[in-house]
């Protein structure tokens, strides 16, 4: 089966994770925003829940070389014309491409092909020769009361499918900026950020996974909302566990959760050894504090301390992780006169992963680090994140 997958701002980011989390199939990247994904099963389309870099995702039905409408109309209607419709049913077509195919023809067709088999139906438009995903989200063209018919240019032959699911931004907003306790001073990690770090740690549901530094809990309860039943959060502060334990309810409460395991505790993760026994965590995820967010400061002071403050937890992860078990860590990346400054502490004992698929490594549309890394930000923003994946060495 092929699927096709519309990356989010950062694709490189994105293509990571959905190779951690389809560890089984074949990626190409077919635009700098569009993967497409070859695998021997079929992805039920409420797994957009789960993988935050993803815009939208669907399943293609069909390829063809042909650029006529009669020809696209033919592939089209064979998965995308309900077999019937009592309501009015919604259409869109989105295209991703530069040849130059009459939309508009095609759109008129497909709902003159909708009338003769008595069906009312409205072509769903928008300024863009793409749908975004609250245009889909709002007509329900990912349903059964409506289709979002995408066609991906590449390499001189068309992909015609159809939308199954769109990220759900209400909801990822609802947790971002709802949740009860918030930290705004020391920046918040968003909700789509969490998931992906978690997916990119590789860890399964079963296994036991810790955020020692949690801050307010947005990795622990997006692990929660992702299934996972052995997670333990913990952090110096005790107003962090507190907020934690608040947006863990808020969590609960709103998504009606039940949760198996998750186990909130005070503790300094450069002494964290002492708490946890040797060999016992599966992952780690973990944005640490990644220094002032706002007014003027000494970059270099600031880069020395964290570097102190990383390897010390580093050395320490070691003593408690599984052997080849895995750590997502976020480091900051500090912009200064056009330049970016990295933090570099002390990894002994692990070496970083480079979470692209081999194929795809020297891909133009991708960027890595020097030291095949990841970095995610916006342009105002004067510290970045920097995704770091380590593993253990046995």
């Amino acid at each position: 089966m092929k699927y096709f997958f519309i990356l989010g701002t950062n694709p490189t980011l994105s293509l990571a994770e959905l190779a951690a989390v389809f560890s089984h199939g074949q990626f190409s990247l077919v635009q700098k925003n569009i993967a497409i994904l070859d695998i021997n099963h079929e992805i039920k389309a409420n797994i957009i829940k789960k993988i935050g870099g993803t815009i939208k995702f669907g399943l293609i039905h069909n390829e063809t070389a042909s650029l006529a409408t009669q020809n696209i109309l033919k592939s089209v209607a064979t998965f995308s014309k309900p077999e019937k419709s009592e309501a009015k049913f919604n259409f869109g077509i989105s295209f991703y491409g530069k040849a130059k195919i009459n939309l508009k023809a095609l759109a008129m067709e497909f709902k003159k092909l909708l009338k003769e088999s008595g069906m009312n139906s409205r072509w769903v438009i928008s300024r863009e020769p793409t749908l975004s995903s609250v245009v889909v989200e709002q007509n329900k063209l990912a349903s059964d009361r409506g289709v979002e018919i995408v066609i991906i240019e590449f390499n001189k032959k068309l992909f015609l499918g159809r939308t199954l699911a769109v990220q759900p931004f209400k909801e990822l907003s609802f947790r971002d900026y709802g949740r009860p306790a918030r930290d705004d001073r020391s920046g918040m990690l968003p909700p789509k950020l969490a998931q992906i770090m978690i997916n990119l740690s590789g860890a399964k549901l079963e296994d036991t996974i810790l955020d020692p530094f949690c801050g307010s809990g947005t990795i622990i309860t997006e692990a929660m909302l992702m299934g996972y039943e052995q997670i333990i959060g913990s952090d110096i502060s005790d107003r962090a566990i507190s907020d934690t334990k608040k947006n863990i309810e808020w969590i609960k409460n709103n998504f009606k959760l039940r949760v198996a395991n998750c186990e909130l505790r005070e503790l300094d993760a450069t002494k964290i050894s002492k708490q946890f026994a040797p060999n016992s965590i599966d992952a780690i995820i973990t944005e640490p504090y990644l220094g002032p967010q706002r007014g003027g400061f000494e970059i270099a002071k600031i880069v020395k301390e964290l570097e102190q403050l990383y390897a010390k937890s580093l050395t320490e992860f070691k003593k408690i992780l599984k052997p080849s078990g895995r750590i997502v860590m976020v480091w900051p990346s500090f912009s200064e006169k056009q330049r970016s400054i990295f933090v570099n502490p002390d990894f002994s004992g692990y070496k970083i992963i480079n979470p692209i698929p081999v194929n795809l490594q020297k891909n133009i549309f991708l960027n890595l680090t020097a030291r095949e890394t990841m970095v995610y930000g916006r342009e105002e923003q004067k510290v970045w994140r920097e995704i770091v994946i380590l593993k253990k060495n046995n």
